[in-house]
Order: C-alpha cells, then structure tokens, then sequence
C-alpha cells in the first residue's frame, strides 16, 4: 500500500534506539525512551497561505529531522510504526554527512576535525 500524506503532513519512521547503555546494559523494550529522531518516509504537497497559493514544504523524503518528544500521530501502515505529524512540528534537519557540534570556545567542532585531533 503506498500512502500520500495530505496538506502540510509528514511520515516519519523513527530512529532505531540504543538497545545497550553507556555502561553495557542491555535496554528491554518497554524501559527504552523513544528516539526524538527520524527519517522522512513521504511529504504532502504543502500548506496554502491566505490566498490559496501552494507553499511547498521545506523538507522532504529522505531527509533525517528532529522532532518533539510528543509531537504526531503514532499509526501502523503495512505491519510498519511510522508518525504523521505537521511540518511545524519539526525542529531541524539533521545533517549526516558531517556530524557538528558547537564547543565552549563557539568553535565548530566536526567528526573530522576530533579525528585530526586524535591523529596528531
């Protein structure tokens, strides 16, 4: 079954989440918090602004978000969990080809920049 969200509608399938703590151990189902991540499945066409102009959204399949701890509608299409939620609802696009964070010093510090690092 193929499914097309409506309006300014996200699918969303949900990171897998860590099964193993920091300190080896092992997480059951029923005690693990759900992932605030995930993976853009399908978009709707977008919004329409006051006069009824098209505004596409901003995301798209395939993209990695993040999104709120309670944010969409848990559904279960083809035996699959996935989220329905509005785009609002979304904070960010995660970008994981090059993982950043800032530092103390506001300096961006990436995966590359901590193996430079590490090397020297």
């Amino acid at each position: 079954m193929k499914f097309r969200p409506l309006h300014d509608r996200v699918v969303i399938r949900r990171a897998e989440g860590d099964v193993k703590s920091k300190g080896g151990i092992i997480i059951p189902d029923n005690a693990k918090e759900k992932p605030q991540e995930g993976e853009v499945i399908a978009v709707g066409p977008g919004a329409r602004d006051e006069n009824g102009a098209l505004v596409p959204l901003d995301v798209k399949a395939g993209d990695f978000i993040l999104f709120g701890k309670w944010s969409g509608t848990e559904v279960k299409i083809d035996g699959e969990d996935l989220l329905i939620m509005k785009e609002a609802d979304i904070m960010g696009v995660i970008d994981k080809s090059e993982t950043a964070a800032t530092g103390k010093s506001g300096t961006v510090v990436t995966e590359k920049s901590v193996k430079a690092k590490k090397a020297a």
